[in-house]
């Protein structure tokens, strides 16, 4: 059970099928695992033609045409997440995240027995994703992974919400994107505590 409850803070920041919803290829995963070039345009769901190319983060995706391999430029250049500074700046972000949720007496007991370096590894894949990196999350949606949690409650999701709002501000993030990523965290509570939207 406290393992689910850590989940509260490996999924904040997800609009349930945000990225997986626009990124067809879920062979992304696993080509970004093995290098592989992907066969499946990860824009249009067609076959990857591999000749028409981008490398973004030291990862070389393949299109279906230029159209595509243009929407996807435009996608990272408009995307939180590359705004935010791309994966170097997930994993800086995490990290000094989960220095202060296991300071936090309000939440900490919940990562008592769980094995953070994969809860570190899991978020920075999740938050990626919500941001609107390139690589879609494969995880459970919020709901599922909440709904068998009693005593989650408000204070615990503020809780989070507030530690993650002070690291960025650490971190110099931007305010205007702070407060996106703010925006995108407050759209979770209610799949998160499983409750009906605008529920109190």
């Amino acid at each position: 059970m406290t393992s689910l409850l850590s989940s509260l803070c490996a999924t904040l920041g997800l609009a349930v099928t945000l990225i997986s919803a626009t990124v067809h290829a879920a062979e992304s995963d696993s080509k970004a695992a093995t290098n592989e070039l992907n066969k499946v345009c990860p824009i249009s769901g067609k076959p990857a033609d591999g000749r028409i190319t981008v490398i973004y983060e030291e990862i070389k995706y393949a299109f279906a045409d230029a159209e595509c391999r243009a929407k996807f430029n435009e996608a990272r250049a408009n995307s939180l997440y590359h705004k935010l500074g791309g994966k170097a700046a997930i994993d800086a972000a995490v990290e000094a995240f989960y220095v202060k949720v296991l300071a936090d007496a309000r939440i900490k007991h919940y990562f008592e027995d769980i094995n953070m370096n994969k809860q570190r590894r899991k978020q920075k894949e999740f938050l990626s994703a919500a941001f609107g990196g390139p690589i879609p999350w494969q995880g459970k949606d919020l709901r599922k992974a909440h709904e068998n949690l009693p005593g989650l409650n408000e204070s615990h999701f503020n809780a989070v919400a507030e530690n993650l709002q002070k690291t960025l501000e650490e971190l110099k993030i931007r305010k205007e994107l702070i407060d996106q990523v703010m925006a995108i965290a407050a759209s979770t509570k209610d799949s998160v505590l499983n409750r009906k939207p605008g529920a109190k």
